[in-house]
């Protein structure tokens, strides 16, 4: 059989898949069902390799090319053009060939010629009869609708939202084919995605979407706000015009616009099986499963054909559109749209560069969508320069059972930091960290706050974090649901995740992988690094976990001493993680949360992916430096290979230059084709993994790896270096300073109004009051509080500003005014200003003949107190609490008689002078 007939089976097998009738010229029928494909049918310009009729009528043409002939396919294109401009022998005039394949026996490219500056695509196989036919009943092509989206109301829009939305209708209009939103955590991806699917399915007239995620809990996120979803243009909430639907079995109604899914249901669907809901609780990047099965690839399917979906949005797609789940973003002919906060090289590469937007964490708090931090800083002696054993009798654990036994080291050990909850576990390392922390935490940290914010610690290990969590219950005197685990591990983790987030426990969480990236925990006001994280994207998920705003209101709801907007979140970096060198580059652990022992399961049972044995490669290059030398020699005797040779053959597998050297040598070629790059590449994945498909190489492993238990060092009681915040701080207070400052400048006319007003009769404040609040308002929109304006200017000039625990009132901004233009040479609580002048004032007026008695001193106590908060005092305010408890302002009438409001004027003028 020659490569053409090869080719041409195999788009014969496609077209029939596609529910095309294929026809020789002698047979032919064109009536014979919907599609029908006419081998070799006559034109003006010669016989065109299939002729496809759709009732009846040609509408398109095939070209048929061998497979080595798929690197110029794009040549063919003039080929198809002339047969579409060609007439068709027999046919009846009236006719138009619209549609165009070129095809060869492993791939398929199309073009419609109605696309105003149509351009050919990749697709997976041959659109269906059907398929066709509708398009060529719809009025215009759905790329032509792209170029013209209509402005639309941008109320209630961020200008990064309008910007996001705007730029990615240019490049749809630009028949761009993938974008991706880069916007930062809480900055309302998902409602800009949603805008966007409403305008392509109103205006572009597209017929279905798929918003893809990894996580169940996601896919519930999404569909919340799908369905909450209101645009401006219409009355109706968004599932009211189009159907929504968030997939739970391996059926897809046809009839709604909207499909939400986790990328692991969608990838069963396309299979044809069946998927238990609990495969969706897990992201793909965390499987566990260690029956997982060898990657099968996604054929085509008859009941969702490529073309069922016209666009596809992939939330959180820094983590899900590679390896196995990319066949899916290949098989639908769509336009993929990209959401992510922390794009890496690969995720810029995928989507072509095609940035539509780019709205960085930093541009996120300067604008108050997002919340900065501050960095407290927890250096100990054991954390930064780890500690020496001696030789002597020492407590062991066992990794996996935790049981403990003693024995007698034969020479004095030295261990390094990164040893730490590894190889050595140190409770006074991870005691005094805890204890460094609860001690500052209501002084330095949160000085007004009555309970423990929310706090999330990252630990290494899920053996790590247990120990974590026995400290944090001991230090703090709390009880099992103060502090608990949420990881993947954790029997029904989403329960805990789901108390965590509304409920007032647990206090403390502590995680080693399940909440550092794409779940929402608004109420998270604190981050404990007790683990260092050398990958730059996953350090800024990390981060993002505190980064939400979150309202007064709501915060209290967990949090109920809370007295402002959630306006900061604290690192607490114990580890030096704000310090080490980030790699651009993901690091070698892909799965950090699956054992040594499910990972050699899961290779042995075909799984070849790059995450899966580049995890392996790391567990063995760290077990390599563990062994003795007698352990390297038998590893070598046992495997076949030494522990080294074994890791780089698995890192080997996914190196590009070692692939394309190998594919060069397999070839004789000097420029290796993809399809032989992914032959040379599944063959090294097999050839590297084959070892562990033998149950000696998998239980010799293992049996090395819990030989080496941990010792427990409880001979060096750890020591606090440094605690404190990070000089960073200062650069975020200089920030927030400098904010306040052009504030002051920008809304100089109405603070001078203010002055004027204060110097004025008492009768002028209520529109005093009411200006600074529009003012503070007005300053809280800018991220900007009365606490944070406060604590900033505690940092940059600790000499002039009063510490204090006591609450901020609105008050308080008066006195941050006064200090900022130059008024008040110190900074103090405008509390402690009016205390003081009441202590003056009163002084000199009981200096007189006549004193204040003690009954007329409550009530100017209480007078005083009102003005301290409230900035003055009205003669109707006696009527309310806590006045109206001691009469009201009867009451103060007959305890000052005629000079009541004469006493009330005085002292709204003394007190606030």
């Amino acid at each position: 059989m020659t490569p053409e007939q090869k080719a041409r089976e195999a788009i014969d097998q496609r077209l029939a898949q596609a529910g095309w009738i294929l026809q020789d010229m002698h047979q032919l029928n064109p009536m014979a069902g919907p599609g029908v494909a006419v081998l070799e049918f006559p034109t003006s310009t010669g016989s065109v390799d299939y002729a496809l009729f759709v009732d009846g009528t040609p509408v398109g043409v095939v070209e048929a090319k061998p497979d080595e002939k798929g690197e110029n396919i794009t040549v063919v294109e003039s080929q198809s053009s002339r047969y579409a401009e060609s007439t068709f022998k027999w046919v009846k005039a009236g006719y138009r060939i619209r549609f165009a394949y070129e095809a060869t026996g492993k791939l398929t490219r199309f073009t419609d010629y109605n696309d105003l500056k149509y351009r050919s695509r990749r697709i997976f196989s041959f659109h269906r009869p059907e398929s066709l036919r509708t398009l060529l009943k719809s009025e215009d092509t759905i790329r032509n609708n792209m170029k013209h989206f209509p402005p639309f109301d941008t109320t209630g829009f961020r200008s990064c939202q309008i910007t996001a939305i705007e730029s990615l209708e240019q490049s749809f209009a630009q028949n761009r084919p993938r974008a991706l939103i880069q916007m930062a955590t809480g900055a309302g991806k998902t409602f800009t995605a949603i805008t966007a699917v409403y305008r392509l399915l109103k205006y572009a007239k597209i017929n279905r979407v798929l918003f893809l995620v990894d996580t169940k809990g996601l896919g519930e996120q999404a569909e919340r706000e799908f369905l909450a979803y209101r645009p401006n243009d219409d009355n109706r909430s968004f599932s009211e015009i189009y159907g929504v639907r968030r997939l739970k079995s391996s059926y897809i109604p046809q009839d709604v616009q909207v499909c939400i899914s986790t990328i692991q249901r969608m990838y069963s669907i396309l299979k044809g099986e069946e998927l238990d809901e609990s495969a969706e609780e897990t992201s793909p990047n965390e499987l566990t499963s260690t029956d997982r099965q060898a990657a099968k690839e996604v054929v085509y399917n008859e009941k969702y054909p490529p073309e069922f979906f016209d666009c596809i949005i992939i939330d959180e797609c820094h983590r899900s559109i590679y390896n196995v789940w990319q066949q899916i973003l290949d098989y639908f002919d769509a336009f993929l749209i990209g959401l992510t906060a922390t794009p890496d090289k690969r995720t810029f590469a995928f989507f072509n560069e095609n940035v539509v937007s780019e709205y960085s964490r930093e541009q996120a708090i300067i604008d108050g969508v997002n919340v900065g931090e501050n960095i407290f800083l927890i250096e100990t002696q054991v954390t930064k320069s780890g500690a020496h054993i001696m030789k002597q009798v020492i407590e062991c654990r066992n990794r996996l059972s935790r049981e403990k036994r003693w024995k007698q080291l034969d020479e004095d050990v030295d261990y390094q930091p990164t040893q730490l909850d590894r190889d050595i576990v140190n409770p006074s390392q991870i005691r005094m960290v805890i204890r460094t922390f609860r001690d500052n935490l209501f002084t330095a940290l949160f000085p007004r706050r009555k309970e423990v914010p929310k706090t999330l610690i990252f630990a290494k290990t899920d053996s790590h974090a247990d120990d974590i969590i026995q400290i944090v219950r001991e230090e703090f005197g709390e009880g099992n649901e103060f502090c608990q685990k949420i990881t993947y591990s954790a029997e029904n983790p989403e329960s805990v995740l789901s108390d965590f987030r509304n409920g007032y426990n647990p206090r403390i969480a502590v995680t080693v992988d399940m909440i550092a990236t794409g779940t929402d925990v608004k109420p998270i006001e604190c981050l404990i690094f007790m683990r260092d994280v050398r990958s730059k994207n996953y350090f800024e998920q990390m981060k993002g976990r505190g980064t939400r705003i979150l309202s007064q209101d709501d915060l209290q709801k967990v949090t109920p001493s809370a007295t402002e907007n959630k306006d900061h979140f604290v690192i607490v970096d114990a580890v030096g993680v704000t310090k080490s060198k980030k790699s651009e580059t993901r690091t070698l652990e892909r799965k950090p949360s699956v054992s040594l022992k499910e990972l050699m399961m899961m290779a042995a049972l075909g799984a070849q992916d790059e995450d899966t044995l580049t995890s392996l490669a790391n567990r063995l290059i760290r077990l390599n430096s563990q062994m003795s030398c007698g352990e390297r020699k038998e590893f070598a005797q046992v495997v076949g290979v030494p522990a080294y040779q074994l890791a780089e053959n698995l890192l080997n597998a996914f190196d590009e230059d070692v692939l394309t050297t190998r594919a060069r040598e397999q070839f004789h070629t000097q420029e290796p084709t993809e399809a032989q790059l992914q032959t040379v590449q599944r063959k090294a994945a097999a050839q590297a993994a084959a070892p562990f498909c033998r149950p000696e190489v998998r239980d010799f492993i293992e049996n090395v790896r819990r030989s080496h238990e941990q010792i427990i060092d409880n001979t060096n009681p750890d020591s606090l270096l440094f605690v404190g915040f990070d000089a960073q701080k200062e650069e975020t207070a200089d920030r927030v300073i400098r904010t306040f400052h052009e504030f002051i400048k920008e809304n100089k006319d109405e603070i001078i109004v203010l002055r004027i007003l204060y110097s004025q009769t008492y009768q002028d404040r209520p529109m005093a009051i009411e200006q600074l609040k529009n003012l503070y308002e007005e300053l809280r929109s800018k991220g900007v509080t009365i606490e944070r304006l406060w604590d900033c200017y505690a940092i940059k000039k600790p000499e002039k500003v009063k510490a204090t625990g006591t609450l901020r009132q609105l008050a308080d901004l008066v006195s941050i005014i006064r200090f900022e233009m130059g008024e008040a040479k110190g900074l103090q609580p405008f509390a402690d200003k009016v205390n003081y002048n009441f202590q003056q004032w009163t002084f000199r007026r009981n200096a007189g003949a006549v004193h204040f008695t003690p009954e007329q001193m409550e009530w100017l106590q209480l007078v005083k107190d009102h003005i301290a908060t409230s900035l003055s005092v009205q003669p109707e305010d006696l009527d309310l609490s806590p006045f109206d408890r001691k009469g009201g302002l009867g009451r103060f009438y007959e305890v000052f008689g005629e000079e009541y409001e004469a006493i009330l004027m005085e002292m709204n003028r003394e007190l606030v002078a």
